[in-house]
């Protein structure tokens, strides 16, 4: 048996505002988008490297409030670069947890938590 890594689909509302933060603030590109008619709900995968999310505007594909955890071997640089972006609805921190993590901890227009972390060396 093969897996391969999973396509978590996260629940979106306004194409406008998941544009605005998974694309110009997070970085992310969009891979493509589907709608049965020209009215109706989007449905897009956008990338991040390895990364591969759904987003939804259809009732019933996601759960608002969902979360994930996306590792990120340079979060230091990509802290950096989103705080240099001057995101209004955003001013995340670096916080090292106990269970040895660094985390940076971001919440989406929809109430979807993202989670970028880095395992710490042990001391």
């Amino acid at each position: 048996m093969t897996f391969k890594p999973a396509q978590p689909i996260f629940r979106s509302f306004d194409e406008a505002k998941a544009s605005e933060f998974y694309i110009d603030y997070l970085g992310f590109q969009v891979d493509w988008e589907h709608r049965f008619e020209e009215d109706a709900p989007l449905y897009m995968q956008v990338s991040l490297g390895e990364v591969v999310l759904h987003l939804s505007e259809h009732h019933g594909d996601a759960t608002p409030g969902s979360a994930i955890r996306i590792e990120c071997a340079d979060i230091e640089e990509y802290h950096a670069k989103l705080m240099g972006k001057g995101y209004r609805f955003a001013n995340p921190g670096l916080l090292d947890q106990s269970w040895g993590c660094r985390e940076l901890i971001l919440t989406d227009p929809f109430g979807n938590r993202i989670v970028f972390f880095v395992d710490l060396p042990n001391e």
